[in-house]
């Protein structure tokens, strides 16, 4: 059986935590800033924690060698 390719794209986009979950960067912060507030700005500043729901279909799928966290 052949190894499953790393789909590099989703690689450099999600970081696994120490908990096991995925952290990606926040949408809306590259241009068009001007016609945001100060919150949006703000509350959009660092990464955020990938919701339960989509993370495992990522790691399935496009990182299928990422650190797992050991079920207990």
């Amino acid at each position: 059986m052949p190894k499953m390719k790393t789909t590099k794209a989703a690689a450099k986009r999600f970081k696994m935590t120490a908990t096991g979950k995925l952290k990606h960067g926040v949408a809306g912060k590259r241009h068009r800033l001007i016609s945001h507030n100060a919150k949006y700005i703000r509350q959009n500043r660092g990464t955020e924690v990938m919701g339960d729901m989509d993370a495992p279909r990522v790691i399935k799928k496009f990182l299928p060698y990422a650190k797992k966290k050991a079920s207990r």
